[in-house]
C-alpha cells in the first residue's frame, strides 16, 4: 500500500490533521515541538461517493472502498538536513513514503507557538524545501564520487547516472526541487534510483482556523481581486485569506503543485461525530463539505492512483490500480490468475451506468463495451473481467 508523510514545522497541526484524516486519537497533539518522534501511521479510507449509488444499483450486501496509508512524521526544523531538532531521523522517515502532505500554518493564535515567533507560510514552506534539497545534494554527492571511479573504467550505467546527477546538482544548487527538473523518460527511470526527498509529488494543505473556515472562500476571491487589475476594495481581507492566497500562488509557480484548504481543529472534531451529525455540524459553519476528505482523494491522484468499480449482489467495491495500468494489470488486482488468463473486460463508465440506470440499458445503448489486453482502464470504470485459467 502506498503512503504519505504529514510533514512541517513544530505546531502548525500535523499530528491534529493526522488524527482527523485516520478517525483516531493515536499521535499526541501538543503545543510544544517535537510532540511526534516516532512517526504514527494509519490506513485511510478513500471517500467515494459512487460505491454507494453503485451499491443501491445491485443491492450489494457490502461496500469496500480504497485505502492508502497516512504516516505523522516530526516536525522538521532549520538545519535539520546537518542534524538540527530530530532532523536525521526526521529525513529517514520521509525517505520510507512514497508523497509527502506539507501543512502550512495559515492562522494566528498567540497561545500556539511558531518555532519562527511569527506567522509566515511562504518562509516556513522554503524552510522545509531547502532541507529537504540540501539532504539531497549531499546524498547526490556521496554518489557521484562512488560512480566516478566505475564510469572511470567504462562502465555505461555509472556514466549514465552521472551524466543525470550533473543535471540534478545544479538544479538543486539553485534552491529547486529535484521533481522541478525537466528530464526525459530514460533519465526519470534512473534519477528514481536516487531515492531523492525532493523528487516525492508534494501537495500542500492550508491549515486555517476554525472560525476562518466558512469565510475563507469568498475572501481569498477578495484578495485575488486586490492585486488584480480590478479597483481596490475598501473591505479589510482576513490575514488567512491572504496566508492561503500567497501559497496557492507560490507552490504554483514555484513547485507547480497545489495547495488544499482545511482546518485540522474543526476535521479532529468531526472524528466523533456521525456523518449525519458531522454534516450538521459543517453546515453550521457555513463549510459544505470535509476539508480531509478533499483531501484524502487528492493525495491519492497525487499518488498516480486511479480507481475502478466492480459491483454485485455481495458487493460493491473499488479497486486501486495505477494510472495508465491496461486492462490485465487491473485484473490481476482482483487475483494473479485474472491476468494471466485474461480473455476481455466488459466496460461501462460509472456516469454512463448511472446516467442510463442499469447494465441491461447501458447495454442497448451501446455503452457496455468489450475491451481487450490494450485498454488503458479508466477512473471510474465499472469493469466485469473474463478470463480462462
Amino acid at each position: 500500500m502506498l503512503s504519505a508523510g504529514i510533514v512541517g514545522l513544530p505546531n502548525v497541526g500535523k499530528s491534529t490533521l493526522f488524527n482527523a484524516v485516520t478517525r483516531t486519537r493515536k499521535a499526541q497533539a501538543a503545543n510544544y515541538p517535537f510532540c511526534t518522534i516516532d512517526p504514527n501511521q494509519g490506513v485511510v479510507v478513500v471517500p467515494d461517493p459512487r460505491l454507494d449509488a453503485l451499491s443501491k444499483l445491485s443491492s450489494s450486501k457490502k461496500l469496500v472502498p480504497a485505502a492508502i496509508e497516512f504516516v505523522d512524521i516530526a516536525g522538521l526544523v532549520k538545519g535539520a538536513s546537518q542534524g538540527e531538532g530530530l532532523g536525521n531521523q526526521f529525513l529517514s522517515h520521509i525517505r520510507e513514503v512514497d508523497a509527502i502532505v506539507q501543512v502550512v500554518r495559515c492562522f494566528e493564535d498567540a497561545d500556539i507557538h511558531h518555532v519562527a515567533g511569527s506567522i509566515d507560510p511562504i518562509r516556513d514552506i522554503e524552510v522545509i524545501t531547502t532541507e529537504l534539497v540540501l539532504a539531497d545534494l549531499a546524498a547526490l554527492q556521496k554518489r557521484a564520487e562512488r560512480l566516478q571511479k566505475a564510469a572511470r573504467t567504462g562502465d555505461k550505467q555509472s556514466k549514465a547516472e552521472l551524466a543525470v546527477i550533473e543535471k540534478l546538482l545544479p538544479h538543486l544548487n539553485s534552491g529547486k526541487p529535484a521533481n522541478t527538473l525537466a528530464l526525459s523518460a530514460e533519465e526519470e527511470k534512473l534519477a528514481r534510483e536516487f531515492f531523492l526527498l525532493t523528487s516525492k509529488p508534494v501537495i500542500f494543505a492550508c491549515n486555517v482556523a476554525e472560525s476562518d473556515l466558512g469565510k475563507l472562500g469568498a475572501e481569498v476571491d477578495a484578495a485575488q481581486d486586490q492585486e488584480g487589475d480590478l479597483p481596490k476594495y475598501t473591505i479589510e481581507i482576513h490575514p488567512a485569506a491572504r496566508y492561503v492566497k500567497a501559497v496557492q500562488d507560490y507552490v504554483r509557480s514555484h513547485l507547480a503543485t497545489e495547495a488544499v484548504v482545511i482546518s485540522a481543529q474543526i476535521e479532529s472534531e468531526l472524528v466523533d461525530l456521525s456523518d449525519e451529525e458531522a454534516a450538521e455540524y459543517l453546515k453550521d459553519l457555513g463549510v459544505s463539505g470535509s476539508g480531509v476528505g478533499s483531501l484524502i482523494r487528492a493525495v491519492y491522484h497525487l499518488l498516480g492512483l486511479r480507481t475502478y468499480l466492480t459491483t454485485g449482489e455481495q458487493e460493491t467495491r473499488a479497486w486501486t490500480i495505477h494510472a495508465g495500468d491496461k486492462a490485465p494489470a487491473a485484473a490481476g488486482v482482483i487475483h494473479s490468475d485474472f491476468e494471466r488468463g485474461f480473455i476481455a473486460a466488459e466496460v461501462v463508465h460509472f456516469d454512463e451506468l448511472i446516467r442510463l440506470g442499469s447494465f441491461a440499458k447501458a447495454r442497448e445503448a451501446g455503452r457496455l463495451r468489450i475491451e481487450g489486453k490494450e485498454y488503458v482502464v479508466q477512473d471510474g470504470d465499472v469493469v466485469e473481467f473474463r478470463f480462462n485459467v
